[in-house]
């Protein structure tokens, strides 16, 4: 039986076992899936179950209909189909496809660690922390430049006040004391992922999603300190996080020089840094980064 998943920002609202042969979905009460939004359309969408197929139409709404990112008017829906309407997500499941067909994406692109070469591995895992390392010093070059800004630069002063002013140390009171400043907790992650709830200031959730091929709509959480993407011996890459971010490296390739993309750019050697949607293309896959 196949149903629907209705969310918005993430959060699961509501599921629909779909037994009978229309659904409509729109903002008005007598639709079957009721989505009450004013970027919804009374009667926005229509999807007609004939025998083992599912077709989805738009019903001329002002919005559009969307699936895994594309504006359409009528789709066949596949198992794993991401449907947008307004600010809205339904994702289509298939039940009539087996558990090991749904996990048919984690086996084909997801590396695990058994398989991996260790060698490359630590290599791009060094070019990540370079990278996040670069990101952190500009940072802190930048704080410091606007700390250390002398009083006379900003201010216009006769030359010989201004030189006074920048020679004389700061006065403090006889009696001050200074609070010692406790040292930030070390925090440490490991491949077996992390629980954002437990992390202060931990960095906000990502996924990659699927926007092409056969996986299309498929999502992948990144929880782990490292992900291991693509096919090896075609294109290889890993996902890490670091205290400064996301970031995306290169690993191996079948042929010289043939780095993943980003937003239709290649990575090359060195790692980068993910920003929110992002188009990552891998191994022939088309996947969005998405920050929660």
């Amino acid at each position: 039986m196949a149903r629907l998943i209705l969310s918005l920002d993430n959060q699961v609202l509501a599921e629909y076992n779909m037994t009978k042969e229309r659904y409509t979905i729109g903002r008005l009460p007598d639709n079957d899936v009721r989505i009450d939004n004013p970027a919804v359309s009374g009667h926005h969408s229509l999807i007609i179950n004939i025998l083992n197929d599912s077709f989805l139409e738009d019903l001329n709404s002002t919005n559009g209909t969307y699936v895994n990112g594309k504006l359409i008017k009528k789709h066949a829906l596949q198992h794993g189909d991401v449907i947008t309407i307004g600010h809205h997500q339904l994702r289509f499941s298939d039940q009539q496809v087996n558990e090991p067909e749904q996990d048919e994406f984690e086996k084909t692109m997801v590396i695990p660690a058994g398989q991996q070469n260790t060698a490359q591995l630590a290599k791009a895992e060094a070019a990540a922390d370079a990278a996040a390392a670069e990101a952190a010093a500009s940072a802190e070059a930048g704080e410091a430049d606007t700390a250390d800004a002398s009083p006379s630069a900003n201010v216009k002063l006769d030359p010989e006040d201004a030189a006074a002013l920048d020679d004389a140390p700061p006065a403090r009171p006889q009696y001050e004391q200074v609070a010692p400043v406790a040292e930030p907790a070390a925090h440490t992650e490991t491949t077996a992922g992390v629980d954002p709830k437990n992390i202060p200031n931990a960095l906000p959730m990502a996924k990659l999603q699927v926007l092409s091929g056969a996986f299309a709509g498929r999502e992948l959480e990144l929880t782990k300190a490292l992900t291991t993407l693509g096919r090896p011996g075609v294109q290889v890459a890993a996902v890490t996080r670091r205290a400064e971010g996301y970031y995306i490296v290169h690993v191996e390739s079948g042929k010289p020089d043939d780095f993943p993309l980003v937003n239709g750019q290649p990575i090359g050697a060195q790692a980068r840094k993910l920003t929110d949607n992002d188009v990552v293309q891998l191994a022939g896959v088309k996947m969005g980064f998405f920050v929660s």
